[in-house]
Parts: C-alpha cells; sequence; structure tokens
C-alpha cells in the first residue's frame, strides 16, 4: 500500500500538475496570450522585448508563489477537516 506522505517527499506525487487547468477556457485564454505576444514580439524593439521578458519572468514568479500558498493553506485546510471529521 503507498504511503501518501512519503509520495509526496520522494516526488512520486506532484499535487501541482494536477492542479494545472485543461479547460477549454483556459486553453482559450493560453492562446489568446500567447497570440498576443508574438503580435507584441512582432512591433517592439529589442529593448522593449528585454523588458517585457522581465515583466512576464516577473509575472510567472509571482504566480508560482501564489499557487504555492494556495496549496499550502489548501493542503492545511483539508487536513483540518479530516481531523475534525475523527473527532
Amino acid at each position: 500500500m503507498s504511503n501518501i506522505i512519503e509520495d509526496l517527499w520522494y516526488g512520486r506525487l506532484k499535487p501541482f500538475e494536477k492542479c494545472i487547468s485543461a479547460s477549454d477556457d483556459a486553453k482559450e485564454l493560453d492562446d489568446y496570450i500567447a497570440r498576443h505576444k508574438r503580435v507584441l514580439s512582432e512591433i517592439m524593439t529589442d529593448e522593449q522585448k528585454a523588458i517585457f521578458e522581465k515583466l512576464m519572468n516577473c509575472y510567472e514568479e509571482l504566480s508560482n508563489i501564489n499557487e504555492r500558498l494556495i496549496f499550502t493553506y489548501s493542503f492545511k485546510l483539508g487536513a483540518q477537516l479530516a481531523v475534525e471529521t475523527v473527532d
């Protein structure tokens, strides 16, 4: 029988991979973003492209931080719910 805590520790269980939305709405938005990034990259100067890339990297880092915080909060909430149901 698998131990969920050990699976998390050893990386066999990767909840962050399951949290990525594969919905049609998310795919549509991702396509929209990619399309507009291409348009912008065609009309921007090299300096503007560098600034835009830094902005996108910061946004991605912020998004990762928020996802980690949401995961942590959700994990703790789930554990609290489990404890409460046992009482």
